[in-house]
């Protein structure tokens, strides 16, 4: 029997009662802005909501399926409402008594993205799971789920009602006999940023090679900024559950292996997508320690990873580009930021609507140049959009690809003929001699910008989209980046929620 079951309201754009909800929660957050002391309205405990999302791109409902207590508040004590804009859903609490707003976030989760690929636009429903944790009240408070449009407006979701004297909500202690360790511990829980590294796809006789590997990556983040500049604002620790077989699944080969939280490549139908569906588990597992942040390990050799922001971040271990991938994916978990890149290879249909803003503070539909969202952080002198040669480099691009497709039906026709090597050698030689010269023009073009690779601007080219999004500099590891280095918007963003957490 599922415990707690509580009713949920469908969002309907065509409902007119959310007009209503709108108004009435808007003068509440007005209320809100006054401080709120956190021992007059919580215990130093947590609620733990499990949700349901279910729908596809048209329609969504979000049911709670069960509401657990654990045993510490670990987030900050005196940031109770969210200063951050961030996540496609927002978490809202206000105290029945007084309709005061006590507590807010932003989050995202697998179904938001899910809502914009092809089977959901067809009407094809799926459930996803996903947490939602808040302080635990002292009082009833309704706890109300928003979610945002095209336009990036919130709109009600769900409401309900929570009395924290219900019996129905389950506590029950998180102990499970996991390994539990400690990598570094700077202060109390409230006051840092706590970070909690999940074991997936590793064997009992692999614990050893797990907490190594918490300690490499843990490394990795305190090698670039501005995490090498705040080290004493976290705490982290690792939990190891063991799996009975290693890495994770991979469906287009046709491979499945049995571990703990079922990691699967093609997350969304794109293969090199790593993610898990098992949120409550997930949440389980890392409410055995204190933490702010979820880093899931896989070990696995191949290339890959995922990072959903305020749920989660994975990352195989075991390929070398690792280190670059755990950087992204905790920058998209962590900080809120956005991918960078502008390829067409993922299965998003216009996720960034044409003529509305972005919400991430890594990227802009530039609709205001005036009040750029990072202008504060602007180079001198700078032109918004930023010419940095994009157009050429893209051209030339093309030429390489161009001569790339024509030399493998060359070398077709050669083989069909039955020549031998030295005649294939030729072929080969031709056309690699003219690709050289095409990246040498690449090289000269990318030469001539140079002086703004340190630059602060707008560069087009960022959130999958080659035209109308920009990003704040010409390399990060958002997008890519020779040194390993985050832009300074980025960084900038990065430092605000170590700060939200830590002070």
């Amino acid at each position: 029997m599922t415990r707690n079951r509580l009713k949920s309201l469908e969002f309907s754009r065509a409902i007119p009662v959310a007009i209503l909800f709108l108004l009435f929660f808007s003068s509440s957050y007005l209320i809100s802005q006054e401080s709120i002391r956190f021992e007059d309205h919580f215990l130093d405990k947590a609620m733990r909501l499990n949700l349901y999302l279910v729908g596809e791109a048209k329609e969504e409902k979000l049911i709670i399926q069960s509401i657990y207590q654990e045993e510490l508040w670990p987030e900050s004590k005196t940031n109770l409402t969210n200063p951050f804009n961030y996540g496609h859903y927002f978490v809202k609490v206000y105290e029945v008594a007084s309709n005061r707003l006590l507590y807010a976030k932003g989050f995202d989760c697998q179904f938001g993205e899910y809502k914009t690929t092809t089977p959901a636009i067809n009407g094809v429903q799926k459930v996803f799971q996903r947490a939602v944790r808040i302080p635990w009240p002292k009082h009833r408070v309704n706890v109300v789920f928003e979610v945002r449009d095209r336009k990036n407006l919130l709109h009600p979701l769900t409401v309900e009602t929570i009395d924290p004297e219900d019996y129905h909500h389950i506590r029950e202690s998180a102990k499970s006999g996991d390994y539990i360790f400690e990598i570094k511990k700077s202060g109390p829980p409230a006051e840092r940023v706590d970070l909690v590294f999940l074991a997936e796809g590793y064997r009992a006789e692999e614990k050893e090679k797990f907490v190594g590997d918490v300690k490499k990556f843990s490394g990795y983040l305190f090698e670039v900024e501005p995490y090498r500049s705040n080290q004493e604002k976290f705490n982290i620790y690792g939990v190891f559950r063991a799996s009975a077989e290693n890495g994770p699944d991979e469906p287009r080969q046709k491979v499945y292996r049995n571990t703990v939280l079922k990691a699967s490549f093609n997350a969304l139908d794109l293969d090199r997508y790593l993610l898990t569906e098992e949120g409550f588990l997930m949440r389980e597992m890392a409410a055995e320690v204190p933490y702010d942040a979820i880093i899931i390990l896989v070990n696995s050799q191949r290339y890959g990873g995922g990072g959903i922001y305020n749920d989660y971040c994975i990352t195989t271990v075991d390929n070398q580009a690792s280190k670059a991938v755990f950087l992204h994916e905790f920058g998209h978990s962590f900080a809120g930021l956005a991918d960078e890149y502008y390829t067409s290879d993922v299965s998003y249909n216009e996720f960034y609507p044409q003529g509305t803003e972005p919400l991430e503070p890594n990227i802009t539909a530039l609709l205001d140049p005036e009040n750029l969202k990072w202008k504060e952080l602007l180079s001198p002198g700078i032109s918004l959009p930023t010419e940095y040669g994009k157009e050429e480099i893209e051209r030339l691009q093309a030429e390489r690809r161009a001569n790339f497709q024509e030399m493998n039906r060359a070398l077709e026709e050669v083989r069909k003929k039955n020549l031998k090597e030295p005649e294939i050698k030729k072929v080969q030689t031709r056309f690699q001699e003219k690709d050289k010269a095409i990246q040498a023009r690449i090289r000269a073009v990318r030469e001539k910008y140079r002086d703004l690779e340190d630059k602060v601007g707008a560069f087009e080219g960022a959130g999958y989209s080659a035209r109308g999004l920009y990003r704040p500099m010409i390399f990060c590891i958002m997008i890519s980046s020779p040194k390993m280095e985050f832009c300074r918007v980025c960084q900038r963003a990065i430092q605000q929620m170590i700060d939200y957490y830590s002070r």
